[in-house]
């Protein structure tokens, strides 16, 4: 009898368990996570889910945007299509390009201009939609579906707006299904050049990407591309890895200095020899070599960029890895994280349980998964400071959208290098990373893993400020799906 009721009540718990995962046909980005103040004062309408009825008269997310009646200075427009593709090899496969070609153009802009993108969608079944990772674009602009905007359908369009305020190496990709998207070709460099121009005789950059059923590429070519330098040239080498998971990069044949991570300068930068540097999922490296009489190599596993017209061979990498915490000398911060508004947990795990109905062994935040992971919560500038541990088992490159957030330390030793900006950041298992950020600019922000069907599997929630909504939803319902 015993026995009976023990099945009986288990087979209810899990049930009630199967049915609290499920997510409503069509549901709202604000519904989504249990609020989370961290510690500061509570934002109007909490209490369970999202924002709630109570909350303090909203700011429409969609009037997030760069001024209206500014000219653009640069204007490029984006034609999004599905096609069959070759593959390095050979092989035809199906895939996604953008103007024809994948990657797509690079976008080229000043800083303090301002760059207007027309996307249009010819024939991506799903929709599709561009997010400007590591820019610190407007709200209304991030290219999130269900989140800042709708999928593009086919025969739509989506213009984006954005100032680039921050010089640096950034990327485009796909935020609609971008685990498939971004995977099949959605994607594009996008360099923003400082106002005043730099001493490099050669900047170019090097776009990592490995296609499905591929070994990886560079710039859309599987082994080696070379590019012409002059001996005595300082070559500026930008390093964008659009792959899901972390890689990394070495010079042979020359030395180098590592110029800017995720799009901020490095403060004092010295020379490096022997090492090599790692790059997250999403992440990009900025790395500055003088080529010598007999050429340099940059390398990365499988692929490789020859400086000069007498490159030496390819090599192996080097043991040792770079370490961005002490790399540089200190210099100030703009603001004190001691004095922090808010301070957040972000447990990462994996636990068995439903995902929207679904049984499997899925991510958790701070022991939670799909609709009650944390929603963090902030008010317009805010200082917050946010925990970041794994326990997962594997390493995630954590992204959060809208935001450039600085390491404070690594498992209790505090960084005391170059203050080490990021967007995109490697939390490997058994790691904790204190970061810090100002809550400067209003939105909804996804804070995901850039392994992106890790994100598809719950590894994401948002941070979410205080009286901004949305108009848009996601679920099978709406169409859109951002993960």
């Amino acid at each position: 009898m015993l026995g009976i009721l023990v099945a009986a009540a288990l087979v209810v718990a899990v049930g009630a368990a199967w049915w609290s995962s499920l997510r409503p046909d069509t549901y709202s980005a604000m519904a989504m996570g249990v609020a989370d103040p961290g510690g500061g004062p509570a934002v109007a309408g909490e209490g369970g889910h999202g924002h709630g009825p109570g909350a303090a008269a909203a700011l429409d997310l969609t009037t997030l945007v760069a001024d209206p009646a500014r000219a653009a200075d640069v204007r490029v427009e984006l034609v999004a299509r599905a096609a069959r593709i070759a593959l390095p090899g050979g092989e035809q496969v199906d895939a996604f390009t953008l103007n024809g070609s994948t990657p797509g153009p690079e976008i080229r802009a000043r800083q303090g201009q301002l760059v207007e993108v027309v996307l249009r969608n010819e024939s991506v079944a799903a929709g599709t939609t561009l997010h400007w990772h590591g820019v610190d674009v407007p709200a209304a602009m991030d290219g999130v579906a269900g989140v800042t905007q709708d999928a593009v359908p086919p025969g739509g369009s989506f213009t984006y707006r954005f100032v680039a305020e921050d010089a640096g190496s950034y990327w485009y990709h796909a935020h609609q299904v971008s685990h498939a998207q971004v995977l099949g070709g959605l994607f594009g460099a996008l360099v923003v050049d400082p106002a005043e121009p730099t001493a490099h005789d050669v900047d170019v950059v090097a776009l990592l990407h490995t296609y499905p059923g591929t070994s990886r590429t560079i710039d859309g070519v599987s082994g080696d591309i070379a590019r012409e330098a002059e001996p005595g040239a300082v070559v500026r080498v930008r390093v964008v890895n659009t792959d899901n998971a972390p890689t990394v990069v070495w010079v042979t044949g020359a030395g180098f200095r590592l110029l800017a991570i995720d799009g901020t300068d490095v403060h004092e930068p010295t020379d490096v020899e022997g090492r090599k540097v790692a790059v997250t999922a999403g992440g990009r490296v900025d790395l500055e070599v003088r080529v010598p009489s007999g050429g340099a190599r940059v390398q990365a596993p499988g692929v490789s960029l020859a400086l000069g017209a007498a490159a030496p061979a390819a090599a192996a990498a080097p043991a040792e890895v770079l370490d961005p915490l002490s790399y540089g000398s200190p210099a100030p911060l703009r603001f004190d994280p001691a004095a922090a508004d808010r301070a957040f947990a972000y447990d990462i795990g994996r636990f068995p349980g439903f995902l929207n109905g679904v049984p499997g062994i899925w991510w958790t935040i701070n022991g939670r998964m799909g609709g009650d992971v944390p929603a963090y919560h902030v008010a317009e500038g805010d200082v917050v400071t946010m925990r970041i541990t794994n326990g997962s088992g594997e390493v995630h490159p954590m992204h959060l959208h809208g935001h450039h957030v600085v390491v404070l330390a690594r498992d209790g030793v505090p960084a005391s290098g170059s203050p080490w900006w990021v967007d995109s950041l490697d939390v490997g298992h058994g790691e904790t990373y204190e970061i810090a950020f100002v809550a400067d600019n209003p939105g909804i922000w996804m804070d995901h893993c850039h392994t992106l069907p890790h994100a598809v599997e719950g590894l994401m929630t948002h941070v979410m400020y205080e009286g901004v909504s949305t108009p848009f939803l996601l679920g099978g319902g709406s169409g859109n799906a951002p993960e």
